[in-house]
């Protein structure tokens, strides 16, 4: 009986590859290693990370994995109250991921050009994901079974492209008829306890203006269930051939946004205690602002989506300027960023004027990969960088790590920092976003502060 058991879910195959093995742990113990594949756990099928964090809840339980050199394994575990199972596990089984079937008017996949990346070609929309990654989900490609597994399980939190409360105003965004059930759907997750963290993706003449407001509102009556919402502009690319015409906001209209969104996060910091409304770090480069003090982003809970970065950034910078000797070993220094981020970087790199043995150089790349209306740091090219930086021979050059697949030292045009650093003849180092990694690999100098969590 068993035999045929092992036979069927090795015909099932897919299970989860095991990502992780903690050092010191039960899995390391029972010689469990990476690449190690989950078939099952007490005869019941794996497909995804809810399966295996539900079926491993238990004290004993068994578990039947392929190693990497195909051997089948069926391992019993038992451990003491408290004690973990040291294991992490791919979100989602390799043929299981939910793909997206909406046709959004702004969808950044529809207007990338060959040759990039494979992985940014895949339009998910898997709620796993969300909770596991924090990626944005619209709830539109859910099932009822699906929406009912949240609810039973618990999900939370979850990250939800809104863009729009008004249904007529979604369908429209999003080109599916199923988004005019968002509503419904955040009232029966805030009823559930489930947190969510969502963000609106303006587009001018969509969902902007009274459209905006309404969303604002109808999210801000859900908090504390809504921890956050975050307002990002529309991204908009070259490639837009056979696409929806769309614009970008103007300077005037993204002040006017920010104005009202002051408004907002003021009267929700008195009612709430948190700004529960935020904007990208984009939108106040569009109006030409300063970027706002760390108090505005409460707990930061939207860095990931281009929230806050700058100011975190900068205050970083200032907690860890003053540790910084007067002078240093000669080192010249070139930085690379983007348009939106150029202003930002000048205004610090002139507060290191003083800094004897000091010269850095800033290099504003213009994304003419995408085209010049992508002015985002996260997404240049390394064929833009190559092309507009020059030759710069024996000196440091340094990369935002926000420009790189976040596993592996790849650009978006699948080159990779070595690729780069041949061409330039320079030498590469990638920088941590935030202010400190920036300070140490400005100086070459090792930096103790304490930082923002």
């Amino acid at each position: 009986m068993m035999e045929g058991y092992i036979e069927r879910m090795t015909n099932l195959k897919d299970g989860l590859v095991v990502a992780a093995v903690h050092e010191g742990s039960i899995a390391e113990e029972m010689e469990i290693e990476c690449g190690d594949r989950i078939l099952a756990i007490d005869e019941q099928k794996i497909d995804d990370v809810i399966d295996f964090q539900y079926l491993t809840a238990e004290d004993e339980f068994t578990m039947l994995i392929e190693k990497v050199n195909g051997e089948l394994w069926e391992i019993e575990i038992e451990r003491s109250y408290g004690e973990v199972l040291g294991l992490e596990v791919q979100a989602i089984s390799t043929q299981g991921l939910k793909l997206c079937k909406n046709n959004c008017v702004f969808c950044f996949v529809a207007q990338m050009p060959k040759g990039m990346r494979q992985s940014l070609y895949d339009k998910d929309d898997d709620y796993r994901l969300s909770l596991t990654q924090g990626s944005f989900i619209t709830l539109s490609n859910l099932d009822e079974d699906e929406f009912e597994r949240i609810l039973k399980f618990h999900l939370s939190p979850l990250y939800i492209s809104v863009h729009a409360w008004d249904s007529e105003a979604r369908v429209r965004l999003m080109k599916n008829p199923k988004a005019g059930d968002l509503s419904t759907q955040l009232r029966k997750l805030a009823d559930a306890g489930i947190q969510i963290h969502s963000q609106i993706v303006l587009v001018p003449g969509y969902n902007d203006g009274e459209v905006l407001e309404q969303t604002v509102r109808e999210l801000g009556k859900l908090h504390p269930t809504v921890q956050s919402i975050a307002v990002v502009p529309v991204g908009l690319t070259k490639y837009r051939e056979n696409l929806t015409n769309l614009r970008s906001f103007t300077l005037q209209e993204a002040q006017g946004i920010l104005t009202k969104g002051e408004a907002w996060q003021k009267e929700y910091r008195q009612a709430t205690d948190c700004s529960l409304v935020y904007f990208s770090d984009e939108f106040y480069a569009l109006a030409g602002w300063d970027f706002p003090s760390v108090d505005i982003y409460d707990d930061f809970s939207q860095l990931e989506n281009g929230v806050g970065m700058a100011s975190k950034f900068r205050h970083e910078f200032d907690q860890s300027l003053q540790r910084l000797p007067h002078s240093i070993p000669e080192r010249k220094v070139h930085l690379i960023t983007g348009v939106s981020a150029a202003t930002f970087f000048a205004q610090l790199i002139k507060r290191l004027d003083t800094i004897q043995g000091l010269s850095i150089e800033l290099h504003v790349i213009t994304n003419e990969f995408f085209g010049p209306t992508v002015t985002v740091a996260g997404l240049l090219t390394a064929q833009d960088i190559a092309k507009q930086i020059g030759d710069i021979k024996g000196d440091v050059f340094l990369i935002p790590r926000v420009m790189l697949k976040a596993d592996e030292d790849i650009f978006l045009d699948d080159r990779s920092v070595e690729w780069l650093s041949q061409v330039l003849q320079g030498t590469p180092l990638v920088v941590e976003n935030h202010g400190r990694a920036f300070l140490e690999a400005v100086s070459g100098l090792n930096l103790e502060v304490e930082e923002i969590e």
